[in-house]
């Protein structure tokens, strides 16, 4: 069978519903937290030039901006056909040859693609303090903005890293020309930013939202991140615990006129949500519980904003339920083992690269809206599973306009 064959059979076959192969993401930079149930053997198996694992990637239609040495697919989420890894297509050929049947009319008359993607990022250490595009600066260097949210799930946090802290924006007092003058040293010096900063202390089972423009320098928890189809960013930070950052890293997302402008690079954050004296009551996100019975639990976790949204979803043990949402969503099992509609579902344990596991769905929108049914098969385990939306999800709480 030719590829298109392949894919149609298997999005009849398994009722709209494809499982995704793990697909891993090395950085260069920064310590890896070892917390991505990856066998400790394989965390180089990009080779050590790439750095160490640090992400996997889920529902992912783009490439991950990862430098020169990047493989041509790198970021790409891969569905499995058969038991053979090497049995496989890229989400997204199946969404340009299927479209609508697989995420619905009006992602795709409004995007032509699946918006979103998410992953866990794995650090043992803190991040840089660092700002995502918004829409408009990432338009002048052909990107996209990018929106973000955070969820921390216990089940992939047995240990805090170094520093299980964030930091967002700066301190309401923190004028613009204090940024700039930290900024100068780039080069010089430790900059010491985060002095300006304000830092929260990480709360498992808790999250934030993080628009575009806001400085952000993430701890060290393993981190469930739905976002927005881009991977661009502008680095305030140039030491972090000992590590050096060039000033490319500040500027690489700037026009090449604007890379020695250190007002240009200001004008990227948006001021007043940095400046916010009110942040945490804005962009903390506590969870919603949307339902609770004998069966299951259901709740928002990342939400209140026009973007991305996610929610936590538990079978309790020995149960079965069937769960309907209005829209398409890609899904990752964080606890737990049973049925996910016709695919046996188990959490992974310990994965090689390049195997094949059962932990990781994609649900068209018309197989949301008619109901998966999953059952838990453990005696006194719950089955957890996080669920990650696009823009279109009306029921997201605090939802506006639903993206651009």
């Amino acid at each position: 069978m030719n590829n298109k064959d392949i894919i149609l059979k298997t999005f009849k076959e398994n009722e709209g519903i494809f499982r995704l192969i793990p697909i891993f993401v090395p950085r260069r930079f920064a310590s890896p937290g070892k917390r991505l149930r990856l066998h400790p053997d394989d965390y180089y198996a990009f080779g050590t030039a790439r750095g160490a694992i640090k992400e996997r990637w889920f529902s992912s239609v783009i490439t991950c901006m990862n430098g020169e040495m990047a493989r041509e697919d790198e970021g790409l989420s891969y569905v499995s056909y058969s038991g053979d890894p090497k049995d496989r297509f890229t989400l997204k050929e199946a969404i340009e040859m299927l479209g609508e049947a697989v995420i619905g009319r009006e992602l795709m008359d409004k995007y032509g693609t699946w918006p979103m993607y998410s992953k866990f990022f794995d650090y043992e250490t803190p991040l840089f303090h660092h700002l995502h595009l918004d829409f408009e600066a990432a338009a002048r260097v052909g990107r996209l903005g990018k929106p973000e949210g955070y969820y921390y799930p216990p089940q992939y946090n047995p240990v805090e890293g170094k520093f299980p802290h964030t930091y967002f924006g700066f301190c309401p007092d923190v004028t613009k020309e204090d940024v700039k003058k930290r900024l100068e040293q780039y080069t010089s010096g430790d900059g010491r930013i985060t002095e300006l900063s304000r830092a929260y202390r990480i709360q498992l089972g808790t999250g934030w939202y993080t628009p575009p423009g806001v400085v952000h320098a993430p701890g060290s928890y393993l981190t469930y991140e739905p976002q927005w189809n881009s991977d661009v960013n502008s680095v305030y930070e140039n030491v972090v615990f000992g590590e050096v950052y060039p000033y490319e890293m500040l500027v690489e997302n700037c026009p090449g006129e604007k890379q020695k402008d250190l007002d240009y690079v200001i004008s990227l954050m948006d001021w007043d949500k940095n400046t916010d004296p009110d942040y945490k009551e804005h962009y903390f996100r506590a969870p919603l519980v949307i339902s609770d019975d004998e069966s299951y639990m259901e709740k928002w976790v990342v939400y209140g904003n026009d973007y991305i949204a996610a929610k936590e979803l538990t079978i309790k043990p020995g149960k079965s339920a069937l769960i309907k949402d209005e829209t398409a969503y890609g899904c990752i099992l964080v606890q737990g083992h049973g049925k996910f509609a016709s695919y046996k579902a188990e959490t992974a344990g310990m994965l090689r690269f390049g195997q094949l596991s059962a932990d990781e769905y994609f649900v068209s929108e018309e197989a949301a809206r008619k109901g998966v049914v999953i059952s838990n098969e453990s005696q006194f385990e719950p089955l957890v599973i996080l669920k990650h939306f696009g823009p279109n999800n009306r029921e997201v709480p605090g939802r506006q306009s639903g993206g651009r």
